[in-house]
């Protein structure tokens, strides 16, 4: 059949038409409502200052249509929140920020969680734990803190029990064949609070959640638990910067730990949707606000997403077992 040449133009432009609605069916997902971004821990400590960091970049550089809205759901060590984003299934709105509580809750509360109910979205850090004491405290190195420890049981104050900071507690008692009262609060800015009141004596809070006191004079680093010292140049304080306090190890304790701080979304999400919220996160990190963060809490910058993110969650998995089991951490059945 021959086509006139008043045809064709109607049957391009309805090509045109069916090209652009396929188009449009094809375009990257973007959230259509507000994101619920959930932090499973107390106010001011270092999940809820990362998500609300998070949340000024993406605010300030307009790099989502839609506002997001930081949720704290501490009850239960954190479990309140993990089980409202599992419960969350197949919607797109909901994302949370995790630390290592991700396995630690499940396994000391026998809660029926684990961070495979959850969509991996990315490792943003990796978070370090230093051995923090008052500044007005006698003690001005770890063997001195040490040496105090075994002539008397001191208080340490930590976020929560059977989580990071406790685990960390145990191991010091047996490393250095001592004791100390643990005692637990909701997060680590009360933790850091209660230390410059003089209410506990010494904490294993993360950088960023003591940094501010550090800075002011009232707090004292003694060692970080990690294999090398943490990044820096310059100064902190008046006499120190990051790079100046010594590796736990190097001090004479042989105790070693690093926390994730990570992204997930709820279960059962499409491949669109996870990739738009990767594409978000990574466009955060390349933000001078994302890189100062960085520096002043001394992170370690390690990054993942995909299958070596997930890899690496199931190898963190074994390990928290294994500690968690030498500590008398465990649930039953666990």
């Amino acid at each position: 059949m021959m086509l006139s040449r008043r045809q064709l133009p109607m049957i391009g432009a309805g090509l045109a038409v069916a090209g652009s609605t396929q188009a449009q069916a094809q375009r990257a997902w973007e959230p259509q409502r507000p994101v619920q971004f959930i932090v499973p821990a107390g106010t001011g400590g270092g999940a809820d200052q990362m998500a609300r960091i998070i949340q000024g970049i993406i605010t300030k550089h307009s790099l989502m249509r839609q506002p997001m809205m930081v949720v704290n759901k501490a009850g239960g060590a954190g479990a309140e929140g993990f089980l409202e984003a599992r419960n969350a299934r197949g919607n797109p709105h909901v994302l949370i920020i995790s630390l290592s509580n991700l396995f630690t809750t499940p396994m000391s509360t026998g809660i029926p969680f684990s961070w495979r109910d959850l969509t991996p979205v990315k490792m943003m850090a990796l978070d370090e734990f230093v051995l923090w004491v008052n500044a007005s405290s006698p003690w001005q190195t770890l063997p001195q803190f040490v040496e105090a420890a075994r002539a008397g049981r001191i208080r340490i104050g930590g976020t929560g029990s059977k989580q990071e900071d406790q685990i960390i507690t145990v191991a010091m008692q047996r490393a250095m064949g001592t004791e100390f009262i643990y005692v637990p609060f909701r997060g680590g800015g009360e933790v850091a609070t209660q230390l410059v009141g003089g209410h506990i004596q010494a904490t294993v809070n993360n950088p960023i959640e003591a940094v501010t006191h550090w800075r002011a004079g009232t707090l004292r680093p003694l060692c970080v638990f990690d294999t090398r010292r943490l990044p820096g140049e310059g100064r902190v304080t008046d006499t120190m910067g990051w790079q100046d306090i010594p590796t736990c190890k190097e001090a004479g304790l042989d105790v070693e730990y690093l926390m994730l701080r990570g992204v997930f979304a709820a279960p059962g999400i499409t491949a669109p949707q996870i990739a738009f919220y990767t594409d978000l996160l990574n466009r955060v990190t390349q933000t001078p606000e994302w890189r100062e963060l960085m520096a002043n809490g001394a992170f370690n910058t390690t990054t993942m997403t995909g299958a070596p993110f997930v890899e690496w969650l199931t190898r963190e998995e074994a390990r928290h077992r294994s500690l968690m089991q030498e500590a008398g951490f465990l649930a039953a059945g666990g």
